[in-house]
């Protein structure tokens, strides 16, 4: 339990108590910086309000980063990564950004260049997601199996 200050009140928090309350709701697309809950990216002025109730305004992204850190959850800075090859998107197919893609195995994917922008269980869920925050993407699913994925591994 970790008790932080935010906009003059006191908040006890727990990692548990934040993942619970981020279940079933959707992130945000991510600007610059992001926090992982749940193995989702969400924008760390998403989580404390939500978490907290408290208007994104009454605090700064500097001080949900430094909470949520506190509290255990892996908070980034997104990345702006150079194009691949002929502006080719990186695929579990191709080897290209594959490693990052496992916490999305056999799930829908919206991306835009290397950035996984959301996540969900079916392609129509992707593309609401989209249409609601004004956003474009290559929609696609990463294949769950490596038998999915065309793997040609081989047994020496």
């Amino acid at each position: 339990m970790t008790v932080a200050r935010v906009a003059g009140e006191d908040f006890e928090l727990d990692a548990q108590q934040v993942e619970r309350t981020l279940a079933g709701v959707d992130p945000e697309p991510i600007r610059e910086h992001y926090v992982v809950v749940g193995a989702r990216r969400y924008p760390p002025k998403q989580v404390m309000a939500t978490v907290t109730g408290l208007d994104r305004a009454d605090f700064t992204t500097h001080q949900a980063r430094s909470i949520l850190r506190r509290l255990g959850f892996g908070v980034y800075r997104r990345q702006v990564a150079p194009p691949t090859t002929a502006g080719q998107v990186p695929s579990p197919r191709s080897g290209t950004g594959s490693e990052g893609l496992e916490p999305y195995a056999g799930r829908w994917v919206a991306q835009d260049g290397v950035e996984i922008l959301f996540d969900a269980d079916s392609p129509q869920a992707v593309l609401r997601w989209l249409r609601r925050h004004g956003l474009q993407g290559r929609v696609w699913r990463v294949p769950g199996t490596s038998a999915e994925a065309g793997s040609t591994l081989s047994n020496p």
